[in-house]
């Protein structure tokens, strides 16, 4: 287990599925985890600040920071998971449905990921550290809009990469295949099954697949890694 004695930890989407699983991860590595989710939730942990803000909203994110400058008066990783997922073909997309995945999974994460960065900025370390999807790479059909914003979030990591080098504030994407949580719990179960079945490493990701690069972008030791999008499964 590595530790993360000291070290302040913002999650989006904290509450559920792989959040979930990333908030007990840094807990259990003795980090302090804030949670940011659209609604207020009570203390998961101990060591867990909840907090409710709309990461989709410029005005609900910069309330979120400033109660961290007040109360944490610090902000070491950060970790871009909160995300929307609606599947269906194009032709049949309702433009509501597209628009609430285009301002949650890739303005919500530019967002955060700008608010972070003039939070790292002064003591000059940070760890930024976007949670991206298989979709972006295989294209399934169904999941235009989707596969479009998650492919957005390694852009936007990449270049904001440049942008903070100065800061020694990395950047970097985690592409995730498919995990036993509520939104894969969405889709029809022979479609990921299928999906699954063509990787080279055809199996369900665990949570340890995901710590184990989690923990590699936000390594001390890493901060020569920056602008890098990691696939799991073998997917490229």
């Amino acid at each position: 287990m590595m530790s993360y004695a000291g070290k302040i930890v913002l999650i989006t989407g904290a509450r559920r599925g792989v959040g979930r699983l990333l908030t007990e991860h840094f807990l259990a590595g003795q980090a302090r985890v804030i949670g940011f989710n659209r609604h207020a939730d009570e203390e998961l942990l101990p060591g867990y600040t909840g907090m409710a803000v709309d990461i989709a909203d410029p005005d609900s994110v910069a309330q979120g920071f400033a109660r961290i400058r007040q109360e944490f008066g610090q902000l070491d990783i950060v970790i871009n998971n909160a995300a929307q997922l609606v599947s269906q073909y194009a032709m049949i997309m309702p433009a509501a449905a597209a628009k609430t995945m285009l301002e949650v999974n890739v303005l919500g994460t530019f967002l955060v990921s700008r608010e972070a960065a003039k939070l790292m900025r002064k003591p000059k370390w940070g760890r930024i550290i976007n949670i991206g999807s298989m979709a972006s790479s295989l294209e399934p059909m169904g999941d235009s809009v989707y596969a479009a914003s998650k492919a957005a979030i390694s852009t936007l990591a990449n270049v904001m990469a440049r942008e903070f080098a100065a800061f020694n504030v990395t950047c970097n994407t985690l592409a995730i295949t498919a995990i036993d949580t509520d939104m894969l719990a969405q889709l029809p179960k022979d479609k990921i099954d299928q999906v699954v079945a063509g990787l080279p490493l055809p199996r369900y990701a665990s949570p340890d697949d995901i710590f184990n690069v989690v923990d590699f972008f936000a390594s001390e030791r890493s901060a020569y890694i920056t602008a890098q999008t990691v696939y799991l499964g073998g997917v490229n």
